[in-house]
């Protein structure tokens, strides 16, 4: 048991949430990523499978490029000892399965909301190559809000490889199997198409078209019957809508939608009042011009050749030796008289061709004829050239006849009409928006869809380094792959910008216009007292001047707030100025000059007439590390010129 073991030391398992054929399905608990997922892990039945698993891992890790809001994610592919496990999206829900055991019938609007949703998912899938080859409502998962996601993705070509046959399993497929794999081809895009109508066949009315005892006798009904009508058990679903259902599951492929974006774009106007009186889907007809018919065969076990062996071998020693001998003396007899009849016939029919209808002829193969000359060819061996039809083709030039209907080598009726099949050339491909996505995300798509000429052109842009900036040819032009030259234009991330020195010359107005200009956030951290830089200006930033940076990258500054304040001392003196004129009663003048914080020596501060000896009051306001200074003059004489030290006083 797995359960409360962790896997490759890195998933907790804590519960077993599912099983199938080839896996059971766990939660368990990401121990790096703090999440849960679901894990599948390959059962030890299949221990001994290499094939399988290398089969597994390269389908698992294939499905890992699909990205879509309806497919599970696939986020991990390993081995832990013999154990093989895929780690995916766990989605809390239920499956479709239940979800039709709970609720079906399904109004048409529920089921075509469902349908369209899935037939989104594939389309994604067969644009990146990838057929899912088991689409079933099993592995179709469902959350609260009715959101579906797909599940096992290429996990079915693993399991066709290994010797499985466990019956209940194969039931469990078969149910939605394709005619064209019932008799053991391959699956393709059209498979899953089928499939997919088998899935709205049981939205629609809770039930499988197909049921049997055994998975052969549920296979030859695909191969053989056709799909039941679903307005014969639900008759109030639109003509149009079941018309879907029939097309989609049509027994030869031909028939069917040509891609699921065909069916997606049927299904998103099938309920609209335009398509209300639509007519019931028909087969189109064969080569002859009747309705085409599967050959039948017999219901039978897994071991039907073996049995009938068997059978005919056990008669064969049970019948009488007497019987045996009575027969042996009636054959010659019968054979003789058959010989002889035959040879009448043949002698009539060679010279009597006629009596027996038209001539029988052969088809001429006119493969890789120009229209015209097949044509002729054609009639000229005694047919009638019937209508033509185009189809893409890898190896036919375009106008080119790739077949005929019927085919090259078949005996049909002389004046039989051939169709023709022309080459369109080869198949086109829609391109998707690759805009924003990683060039090499689209690079290894496009190789896998056969495009030979990928080219890069780089460029500075807002998009991250690696994502793409635009193509040519543009989205949704129809190209052929091999004979197309793409062309990105690869962001090379943003163009980095030098930084310039703000220091000393920026202030807050002159930032904000460097701010639009270069597209860089300038950011003020703070500010700060400075004797050199002007308040208001940038005393520093961050990174420094000359550093190269993306636009929208952030710059701090520190601001000046000037120098900061110093301490003043205040310096109180009084002195006696004389008088004493030169001549006695006459007037002196008197100027005083200070210097200190608010004065200079340059300027007087008072100035005066002296008649008498008078005292004067000094005082200076001298900040710390400066000095101050007063003069005294009476007429030009100098009588007071001291200099004051701010430490030289209390």
């Amino acid at each position: 048991m797995l359960l409360g073991k962790r896997i490759s030391g890195r998933y907790k398992v804590l519960e077993m949430i599912g099983g199938g054929g080839m896996s059971n399905v766990y939660l368990a608990h990401d121990m790096i990523l703090d999440r849960d997922v679901a894990i599948k892990v390959l059962r030890y039945d299949f221990s001994n499978e290499d094939d399988l698993h290398r089969r597994f891992q390269r389908e698992a890790l294939s499905a890992t490029s699909l990205t879509h809001p309806n497919i599970v994610n696939i986020f991990d592919v390993g081995e832990d000892g013999d154990l093989h496990y895929l780690v995916m999206e766990f989605v809390e829900g239920k499956t479709l399965k239940q979800y039709i055991t709970d609720s079906a019938p399904l109004s048409p609007s529920e089921a075509v909301e469902i349908m369209k949703q899935l037939t989104s998912a594939i389309a994604h899938a067969h644009q990146n190559q990838i057929i899912h080859r088991d689409i079933k409502p099993q592995n179709i998962l469902m959350d609260g809000t009715h959101h579906v996601k797909i599940t096992d993705f290429g996990i079915a070509m693993a399991l066709s490889a290994t010797s499985f046959t466990q019956t209940n399993s194969v039931l469990g497929t078969v149910h939605y199997l394709s005619p064209e794999q019932a008799r053991g081809g391959t699956a393709t895009k059209k498979s899953d198409i089928y499939a997919l109508g088998i899935v709205l066949y049981e939205l629609l009315t809770g039930k499988l078209p197909f049921s049997g005892e055994s998975a052969v006798s549920i296979a030859l009904k695909h191969l053989q019957t056709d799909t039941p009508s679903v307005r014969a058990t639900v008759p109030s679903i639109p003509q149009s809508l079941e018309n879907v259902v029939m097309k989609a599951t049509a027994k030869d492929p031909r028939n069917r939608y040509q891609t699921v974006e065909e069916m997606q774009r049927d299904l998103q106007n099938v309920l609209s009042e335009e398509r209300a009186n639509e007519k019931a889907f028909a087969i189109p007809l064969d080569d002859d011009g009747a309705t085409k018919a599967m050959p039948v065969i017999k219901d039978a076990s897994y071991d039907s050749l073996s049995m009938t062996k068997t059978l005919v071998k056990e008669s064969t020693l049970a019948a009488p030796v007497e019987e045996e001998k009575k027969k042996k003396k009636k054959w010659p007899w019968i054979v003789g008289i058959l010989s002889l009849l035959l040879l009448v016939g043949l002698v009539i029919v060679i010279a009597f061709p006629g009596l027996f209808g038209p001539e029988k002829l052969e088809v001429p193969d006119v493969s890789n004829l120009p229209l015209s000359e097949a044509i002729d060819k054609v009639e000229e061996v005694g047919f009638v050239a019937g209508k033509e039809s185009q189809e893409s083709s890898e190896e036919v030039e375009e106008g080119q006849v790739i077949r005929t209907i019927p085919q090259a080598g078949k005996i049909r009726d002389e004046a039989t009409e051939i169709e023709f099949i022309i080459s369109s050339g080869k198949e086109s491909v829609t391109l998707a928006d690759y805009v924003g996505r990683d060039i090499n995300e689209v690079k290894e798509l496009l190789a896998s869809q056969n495009f030979k000429s990928i080219k890069e052109n780089e460029e500075f842009s807002d998009m991250p380094e690696g994502r793409i900036i635009s193509q040519r040819p543009s989205e949704y032009s129809e190209v052929i792959p091999d004979e197309t030259d793409l062309i990105f234009v690869v962001s090379k991330g943003p163009e980095l910008q030098s930084v310039i020195d703000l220091t000393g010359q920026y202030n807050e107005k002159t930032l904000n216009d460097y701010a639009k200009s270069s597209g860089f956030n300038i950011d003020i951290i703070k500010d700060e007292y400075s004797e050199e830089v002007p308040e208001g200006f940038v005393i520093s930033q961050d990174p420094v001047a000359g550093t190269k940076l993306e636009p929208g990258s952030s710059i701090d500054i520190v601001l000046s707030k000037g120098p900061a304040a110093k301490k003043i001392k205040t310096y109180v003196t009084s002195v006696e100025i004389p008088y004493e004129p030169d001549i006695p009663g006459t007037e002196q003048i008197v100027r005083i000059y200070l210097q200190d914080q608010t004065h200079s020596l340059t300027e007087p501060v008072d100035e005066y007439v002296l008649t008498e000896t008078r005292m004067q009051q000094i005082q200076l306001e001298i900040e710390e590390g400066q000095k101050g200074a007063y003069r005294i003059i009476v007429d030009s004489k100098v009588i007071f010129d001291e200099i004051i030290e701010y430490d030289s006083f209390e």
